[in-house]
């Protein structure tokens, strides 16, 4: 067998095992985060989990940081729908194959990857401290603002996925609804959108478990609640805030009660994840 051959299938060989190797590695390490975070979960859940708030310390449960995280979390997945669509269908319909459409494809990718902290400092310098001096210190941190920094974080996964499913839709769809003297408008509003709807409705729904997790900027913006809040511009507890709250005490009650809250995170993005991909099965938009 000639040399060059020899080396490529070489090559390939190690390819193959190195690139099983990690495969393996990292599905071990997800099986044993899923597996701690159900056993030291599961063996936490209660009743008063679901029934008492967190001021009551270890005898208290989550439903004050559940009922902020569902608040905070629908703020922000409900400010970055509408826009993040919007923005992605101009940039799919309007501007794809532009010199502006793909510099604000590189900007949202940099969007998309910037780290969630720095979404917090920023929602904090624009609302909380400005809304500090405003009202004299009445209102400080709050839902709202927790759900602003969440929402710049859900943005760009939505403008991504809805650009990309637009782009998807082939364009012989386009030319026919063009043909018959339809308006651009209709035909992106009655037409394409109406195509992509399965993958857009995915790009929100993961979008909104990308969220659910994060703690780092509710740190600065909604700060967190030992008691039952619903407007959304008191100060609001959330999940994420009173996991990482806990999991920094030195009690092992505190402990159960963080890998109790850890195991609902889980449970509600695998719930999402689930939900997306039978929407996305549903209805598959083919390459052109």
């Amino acid at each position: 067998m000639n040399s060059p051959y020899l080396r490529r299938r070489i090559t390939n060989a190690l390819a193959m095992v190195l690139s099983t190797l990690a495969t393996l590695i990292g599905l071990a390490f997800l099986a044993w985060i899923l597996w701690e975070t159900l056993r030291q979960g599961i063996s936490a859940l209660d009743l008063k989990l679901f029934t008492k708030v967190t001021a009551y310390g270890e005898d208290g449960g989550l439903l004050n940081s559940m009922v902020g995280s569902l608040v905070i979390n629908f703020i922000g997945i409900g400010i970055a729908t509408p826009i993040g669509v919007l923005a992605g269908t101009w940039l799919a319909e309007y501007a794809n194959r532009t010199r502006l459409g793909e510099s604000i494809r590189f900007l949202n990718d940099i969007l998309l990857s910037a780290p969630s902290i720095v979404m917090g400092l920023f929602v904090y310098t624009i609302i909380v401290l400005p809304s500090t001096a405003l009202t004299h210190g009445s209102t400080t941190f709050s839902g709202f603002a927790g759900g602003v920094a969440l929402a710049l974080i859900a943005l760009p996964v939505i403008v991504r996925t809805t650009d990309e499913m637009l782009r998807l839709v082939p364009s012989t769809l386009r030319e026919a609804a063009l043909s018959l003297g339809v308006p651009q408008w209709k035909l992106t509003l009655q037409i394409l959108i109406r195509a992509a709807r399965s993958g857009i409705i995915t790009g929100v729904l993961l979008a909104l478990a990308r969220i659910s997790g994060e703690t780092a900027p509710l740190l600065f913006t909604s700060f967190g609640n030992n008691y039952m809040a619903i407007n959304p511009m008191d100060k609001m507890s959330s999940l994420p805030q009173i996991i990482y709250q806990y999991a920094n005490d030195p009690g092992d009650a505190m402990h159960a009660l963080a890998w109790a809250g850890a195991f609902v995170i889980t449970m509600f993005v695998l719930l999402l994840s689930l939900a997306s991909r039978l929407i996305l099965s549903r209805t598959k938009v083919s390459h052109d």
